[in-house]
């Protein structure tokens, strides 16, 4: 169990020093011998959990999605907080920066590692469902077609924020981003009560911090 568990932490450490690497350099500059300075592990370590430079990177943007957010008696803010929270990583995790840049290299995530926002507008859909289930939403919203929207706005308002202020203002600019598309999608009553403030993300993930760990 001592040697699993190791293992599973020598896999993340790797995994997290990609990430530093890949979102300081983009995937075509990093190298492996980078990203083993930056873990402190063995080429052999490495290599035991992954087999190439484009494994390491898929490996990066399979976890992108990872973290669990607090349930809200609202199933939009749920997706709102998604989003919200996905802006504050871009600051101060970077994972979510590598995650970002990977994807948003158009030649190596086709050729390469793929690319993160299917898996973004996977989650924003399932919730999108789910909120218009319980009636939180205008009947004619297209769930697909919502989740898919978010995943590019926000990419494209982090790339302006990336290029104006080094993402200084992210948080705000996707709480406007919100703002405008959200009475597209919410029911008048559900929108009133939604909270999409610029520091919901940083709240949100704060909470994360103290959710228990599932078994």
């Amino acid at each position: 169990m001592a040697q699993q568990e190791r293992a599973v932490r020598t896999r993340r450490a790797v995994l997290e020093a990609a990430a530093a690497v890949f979102a300081e350099h983009g995937y075509a500059a990093a190298t492996v011998a980078d990203i083993l300075k930056t873990a402190g592990v063995t080429k052999g370590a490495l290599y035991f959990h992954f087999d190439s430079k484009e494994a390491l990177a898929r490996g990066v943007l399979e976890i992108q999605t990872e973290q669990a957010l607090p349930e809200q008696e609202i199933k939009l803010q749920e997706a709102v907080d998604v989003v919200m929270t996905m802006a504050h990583r871009l600051v101060h995790d970077p994972l979510l920066r590598a995650g970002a840049r990977l994807s948003a290299d158009p030649v190596a995530a086709r050729r390469h590692h793929g690319s993160a926002w299917p898996l973004w507008g996977d989650v924003l859909t399932g919730l999108m469902t789910e909120a218009q289930e319980r009636g939180e939403t205008v009947a004619h919203m297209v769930p697909r077609e919502v989740g898919e929207l978010l995943v590019g706005a926000l990419n494209g308002v982090q790339l302006y924020a990336q290029l104006e202020t080094d993402l200084g203002d992210v948080e705000f600019r996707v709480s406007v981003l919100l703002k405008h598309l959200l009475p597209s999608i919410a029911a008048p009553a559900v929108l009133a009560r939604l909270d999409v403030a610029p520091d919901r993300g940083a709240r949100m993930v704060r909470e994360s911090a103290h959710m228990p760990v599932s078994a």
